[in-house]
């Protein structure tokens, strides 16, 4: 006989919008973990469909997104850690994985059992998967910090100039081209996005 389930599941995922990121930087801006996974989400079925279109790829662009969408699920369980902090040494690296498994294992357990494989799923990455998903959750990180950086707060320069490193030295070419084609409209007003050419 299976173990009674709470069926949590949901309600947990729903969660997602008390958790702040950024918790040891000054923001201006608010940001919580529901806002950026859908955010994530945005930016990686851009860049699979920029895959599929500029450069000869053959992504799952809605698996890609749901994967995108989910990325940070574990994080209801951890909250939102620097990443000075996770990612000090080899050793934090490793401790924090295996924080992460059981955080996720934790969470899908709160689900009926004919359920989890479905969910499960959203968390084995191929590859490619992996790099569009981490090209997606650092350009979403990156256009915080010009958010930031647009209402006046220095406090997320240094960060800023980091990520845009860190995705260039990705080599990816689909957030290449989001970088080049699609990002300075972030530093418009409202007016100049809407404004037609």
């Amino acid at each position: 006989m299976e173990a009674q389930v709470n069926n949590g599941f949901f309600a947990m995922l729903f969660r997602m919008k008390h958790i702040e990121r950024w918790g040891i930087m000054h923001s201006l801006i608010p940001d919580h973990l529901s806002t950026h996974s859908l955010e994530v989400g945005f930016i990686a079925h851009a860049l699979s469909a920029i895959g599929n279109e500029k450069f000869n790829k053959n992504y799952d662009s809605s698996l890609i997104t749901m994967k995108a969408i989910y990325h940070d699920v574990p994080e209801i369980f951890t909250g939102d850690i620097p990443t000075p902090v996770k990612y000090y040494s080899e050793e934090t690296k490793q401790a924090y994985s295996k924080v992460e498994e059981a955080s996720l294992n934790k969470l899908t357990e709160m689900l009926p059992a004919e359920f989890r494989s479905s969910y499960m799923e959203l968390f084995n990455y191929s590859k490619d998967e992996k790099t569009l998903i981490k090209a997606a959750d650092r350009i979403s990180a990156y256009i915080k910090c010009l958010e930031e950086k647009n209402y006046g707060n220095r406090e997320f320069e240094i960060a800023g100039k980091r990520l845009l490193d860190a995705i260039k030295d990705m080599k990816c070419p689909e957030a290449d081209y989001f970088l080049e084609n699609f990002l300075e409209p972030f530093g418009f007003p409202i007016d100049s996005i809407l404004q037609s050419e």
